[in-house]
């Protein structure tokens, strides 16, 4: 029962119909007997410093930020923490003692969803198709994790160089256009294939990442940022030619147990938010 002494938590974006968070964190709520409730809340991206004051107002104990506002946020908060100037993105905001901090778990929480599932990160290359947010997130979890290198390989190739650019000067990072025959050789030295593009979000995409198969690393472990659906075309296809084969549910519950973490001092309980999004999937 929700009373005027529950905590509210709540996600900031635009639109807001494809997220589950609601379903992981409530669901988490419920197993620890917490007084709390997690409310979608829609915001269009010319009213967010109006909704940024208006959770303080409210005394919201904290939101997750999601598309289009995770950039675009940090303008409105009193205090980011590291875990977010590293990756230029806010994915978690706490509000404490009428203070914003903004925090971002999405780099852990891709690194803990692929060494869950034995993934060795530490001296190896990956391989990030795609230069958006996500794959700065990924790109920054990975670097804190030892990887030794990384090669960019996007639609765009001005973009992809743009997101180099983002790194400091010693860190080990390229950029190509993912069409160039120098990217698609570079396959076979990937350790760790990662799309972080929403290319096989939608059962009717008909775009197709250009992956030669041939000439991937028969040992590389291929992941897909996204989860629904569970297995992407990406994924069908690593599992075909006999690669590991991750999709980003454990990403979502992972990122998703650190916000909870944050918010309210209790470890998340990553077995029932993973139940509670399985079910619903």
């Amino acid at each position: 029962m929700i009373t005027s002494k529950t905590k509210k938590i709540g996600i900031l974006g635009w639109p807001l119909g494809h997220s589950l968070s609601p379903i992981m964190h409530n669901a988490a709520f419920k197993s620890l007997h917490l007084d709390y409730v997690y409310i979608p809340l829609p915001v269009h991206p010319e009213n967010l410093a109006q909704a940024v004051a208006g959770l303080k107002a409210m005394e919201f104990t904290g939101v997750n930020v999601t598309i289009p506002h995770k950039v675009e946020i940090m303008s409105y908060l009193d205090e980011i923490d590291f875990s977010a100037q590293l990756v230029g993105a806010v994915n978690t905001v706490v509000i404490k003692d009428g203070k914003t901090i903004g925090y971002n778990t999405d780099a852990q929480g891709f690194v803990q969803s692929i060494l869950s599932n034995g993934i060795k990160i530490t001296e190896q290359t990956a391989i990030i198709l795609g230069a958006g947010g996500a794959a700065r997130a990924v790109a920054c979890g990975l670097f804190q994790n030892g990887i030794k290198n990384i090669i960019i390989g996007a639609r765009n190739l001005e973009k992809a160089q743009q997101f180099v650019k983002l790194f400091s000067t010693n860190v080990d990072i390229q950029a190509f256009d993912w069409e160039d025959s120098g990217f698609q050789n570079l396959l076979q030295e990937c350790d760790i294939l990662i799309n972080s593009t929403p290319i096989g979000m939608s059962v009717h995409d008909t775009e197709v990442l250009p992956i030669p198969w041939e000439t991937l690393n028969p040992e590389a472990a291929v992941c897909d940022l996204i989860y629904n659906p569970s297995k992407t075309q990406l994924l069908l296809s690593a599992e075909e030619h006999g690669h590991i084969a991750i999709n980003g549910l454990g990403m979502l519950i992972e990122q998703g147990a650190l916000a909870f973490e944050l918010w309210t001092s209790e470890q998340g309980p990553r077995q029932i938010m993973s139940e509670a999004l399985t079910e619903y999937l």
